[in-house]
């Protein structure tokens, strides 16, 4: 691993050196943008005194007025050199990042179609990603919940055509993003082809190997449908599934989401590995910069992995959530 994180340091320096050195500029570009996320979650099919009784996903599994997330994305740029800091705050920016620093990277753009960031940032694999305001459906899914979150290292982003994008990165251990405590990296690629990528993730400390795809099309002017696909393992533990999400915008304040999902645990150590089936339906009304998200989440398991009204294990749960996301 070590000499392969060689190889990429030596491939940047020449990429550097043969760039030719531009003329300085004046030009400053500062941005300030941000998002404040709440929601309210009531159990339809389970008690809502009890704690955790909420989807095995990542985020909103509370009952009742609960508090999402705010975050703060400040970015500078000079030339071709930039900065950016993104700060959360609230349960949800606790619990996918683990302190306030949900990503600070600076990033330099060597040419029109390179560029090489460093620090930390979201991950590239997935579907979805940790602020409500990026996402359709409010709750998460568990493909989502289940890969990684963030990384820290060093990417170079390539645009080789129009359509075609290709990113190679090393990282850190994987969500381990404050320092590298056992001198591990992980090794990551992107490539990119009009709006479908196929991402590749492997961290022999952490993860483990994971291969996954994301896109989507417009079936027409109104409707699109999204789609995520993973598998990954870890020396015989890991997880495959598939999602679909078809989106349909009845007018230019309202729209319609549906997310199906099949999530498959495995394990070498159990004889029947967990498989849940989720089926969320998200409604989205948007007024000026203020989104509300109606939600109904259906999760279904092959194993009584929740609980009843009478707190008898039983293998669905039914919920409802609304969202309230404001974006500045």
């Amino acid at each position: 691993m070590k000499y392969l994180f060689t190889l990429i340091l030596v491939f940047i320096s020449i990429l550097l050196t043969a760039q030719e050195t531009a003329e300085n500029t004046s030009d400053k570009k500062f941005s300030f943008e941000g998002s404040v996320d709440i929601y309210h979650r009531t159990n339809l099919t389970a008690p809502n005194d009890q704690d955790q009784i909420a989807p095995g996903t990542s985020f909103a599994d509370t009952a009742g007025f609960s508090l999402g997330m705010a975050n703060i994305i400040t970015s500078y740029e000079k030339g071709k050199v930039g900065g950016v800091a993104d700060l959360v705050f609230g349960p949800r920016g606790e619990a996918a990042s683990a302190t306030v620093l949900n990503q600070l990277f600076v990033f330099y753009n060597i040419s029109e179609n390179t560029k090489l960031t460093f620090g930390k940032f979201n991950t590239f694999l997935g579907y979805e990603v940790i602020a409500p305001a990026g996402n359709f459906n409010h709750s998460t899914s568990y493909l989502f919940s289940n890969g990684p979150f963030s990384h820290t290292g060093i990417k170079v982003d390539f645009t080789l055509s129009e359509d075609l994008s290709l990113m190679l990165g090393v990282f850190n251990q994987t969500d381990v993003t404050e320092f590298n405590p056992d001198g591990s990296y992980a090794i990551g690629a992107q490539l990119g082809y009009s709006g479908h990528y196929l991402n590749l993730l492997y961290d022999d400390a952490g993860l483990g190997f994971e291969i996954d795809y994301t896109g989507g099309f417009d079936a027409s002017d109104e409707f699109f449908i999204g789609i995520n696909a993973a598998y990954a393992d870890n020396d015989g533990e890991g997880f495959y599934g598939v999602d679909l999400y078809p989106q349909y915008s009845i007018n230019q304040s309202f729209s319609l989401g549906l997310r199906g999902e099949y999530f498959q645990t495995m394990s070498e150590f159990i004889e029947d590995d967990l498989c849940v089936i989720g089926l969320t339906l998200t409604g989205s009304y948007t007024l000026d910069d203020l989104t509300i998200k109606p939600e109904l989440r259906l999760d279904s398991g092959s194993e009584d992995i929740f609980i009843d009204t009478d707190l008898m294990n039983t293998k669905s749960l039914a919920s409802f959530v609304v969202g309230a996301i404001y974006t500045f």
